[in-house]
């Protein structure tokens, strides 16, 4: 008798569930992988025949799709149907933030997991296995499987936790070659049975030994855990930095030396404008978060500081072009080279660059934007969300209407277009082409003085001070 086919569900198609199921699909021929999503455009991107128009950047994907797609991947917007195909569905959906209500501006909001779960209630046609893999607050599987037992008496749920640990930008390698993967269970026959069967997965292409099992609480802690150590990190060298440029020491200089030590060692030690990206701010918030709601406020208190360092950070980098432009940014061309978070993405979420156009917004400033991946209608739309919701209760900051960005705020695809005449560039994402450019060419056609702030510590200071500019990086010498 042949062998059951093994049907795969992912609900949400964004930077988490198109990549990894996309590397699953590869290295698991035999089984179908449908990611599913209710947003029409985002699947029809992912459908799309030109696979430079897929909704999702990142080195790799497109060679991974075009193995996969077609054959046993696929991009649909039927719900019903891929709930009631699959034998595992996985949960891949946006947990932003709240904005609103209890935990606003620090819980996750976790309606859109909420509304994946009832789906999968009332569309399933037999037992499943429920995988979490967006990131969750701790003991969010004991909610899913209490939904689905009250919405389902029919059939069996089991709820696992399998986080992931993907860095965008780097989100293809680090599937293919995780450090580990982490898959939590419920420590009974059918919780383990289940984490095997998730587990033989990830084996097809990774060694038995990076597959990690504990319980599901541990599995959803981790994350959190993981996520707001990286951003510690972040922000321990960036409050370095603040200390470098008042004293004349180098930030990179001592980066370099402690992470010579072992015991330390050198990633996340790079100053910088600040960190962004969906999860750390989201992840170390929703941390500080259960810590309050249990009743460990030193606890809270301790995380928080990591997310104001890193706000302290951005203020600090927007302030300084301020003050170094004479006080006064009012009716001046600002160039900004990068909109992403960082490099090799399009992912814009959290990123330093909204925070410090707001502030230079502030003051009037016309802020003119290039980044290779980012489309100029991304760039609106993050500012006007900022407008609309402001966590911090700061009176010097207004929310100014869509009308009045959209006339401050241009975005171009020539990158020499957007620093042509400009009173200083902002260098905000790290992406490698910014290196290579024409400098000299940029310099002629500026205002004079001509200043560069370099939120990413790319370029020389040698260099850029032998052509001629007024050249700022984190954590070194005023200009």
């Amino acid at each position: 008798m042949s062998k059951k086919k093994l049907y795969i569900a992912c609900i949400g198609a964004g930077y988490v569930g198109g990549p990894t199921m996309s590397v699953i699909a590869k290295h698991c021929p035999e089984i179908d992988v449908e990611v599913v999503d209710v947003n029409k455009d985002r699947i029809n991107a992912w459908n799309d025949s030109n696979l430079d128009n897929l909704p999702v950047y990142e080195p790799g994907l497109k060679e991974v799709i075009q193995k996969a797609r077609g054959r046993n991947l696929f991009f649909t917007t039927d719900v019903k149907g891929a709930i009631e195909r699959a034998d595992i569905i996985f949960i891949s959906v946006n947990t932003p933030t709240k904005v609103y209500g209890e935990g606003k501006g620090m819980a996750a909001d976790l309606k859109y997991v909420e509304l994946c779960t009832r789906q999968i209630a009332k569309y399933s046609n037999g037992d499943k296995i429920v995988v979490e893999k967006s990131t969750l607050p701790v003991r969010t599987a004991e909610s899913i499987r209490r939904i689905l037992e009250a919405e389902d008496s029919k059939h069996s749920f089991t709820v696992l936790s399998n986080p992931e640990f993907l860095a965008e930008g780097t989100a293809i390698d680090d599937l293919e070659n995780a450090d580990r993967v982490l898959i939590g269970s419920d420590e009974t026959p059918f919780g383990l049975s289940a984490l095997e069967k998730i587990s033989s997965i990830y084996e097809h292409w990774l060694p038995k030994e990076r597959v990690l099992k504990t319980n599901v609480w541990s599995s959803e802690l981790s994350k959190l855990t993981a996520n707001a150590m990286l951003a510690q990190r972040v922000s321990s060298i960036n409050a370095i930095s603040a200390l470098c440029e008042q004293t004349g020491a180098d930030v990179a200089e001592i980066s370099h030396a402690i992470g010579m030590d072992s015991r330390i060692g050198s990633k996340f030690l790079n100053a910088s404008v600040g960190f962004g990206g969906s999860c750390f701010q989201k992840d170390i918030l929703n941390l500080t978060y259960l810590c309050r709601y249990f009743n460990l406020p030193e606890v809270a208190e301790y995380w928080e500081q990591v997310v104001k360092m890193n706000d302290y950070q951005k203020n600090r980098f927007a302030n300084n072009i301020i003050k170094t432009l004479f006080n006064t940014v009012s009716g001046k061309k600002i160039s900004f080279l990068g909109w992403a978070f960082k490099k090799d993405t399009n992912d814009t979420r959290e990123s330093a660059a909204i925070y410090v156009a707001d502030k230079l917004l502030q003051d009037r400033a016309e802020i003119h934007v290039y980044d290779p991946k980012v489309n100029s209608e991304q760039v609106i739309q993050d500012l006007l969300y900022l407008q609309k919701y402001r966590f911090v209760n700061n009176h010097d900051f207004e929310s100014l209407p869509e009308e009045e960005v959209r006339d401050l705020v241009k975005v171009y695809n020539d990158p020499y277009s957007a620093l042509k005449d400009a009173h200083a560039i902002a260098i905000l994402t790290e992406w490698d082409e910014f290196k290579s450019y024409n400098w000299q060419e940029i310099y002629d056609n500026m205002h004079k003085p001509a200043f560069v702030f370099d939120g990413r510590n790319i370029l020389t200071r040698t260099m850029m001070s032998k052509i001629g500019f007024k050249y700022q990086g984190i954590g070194s010498a005023e200009l």
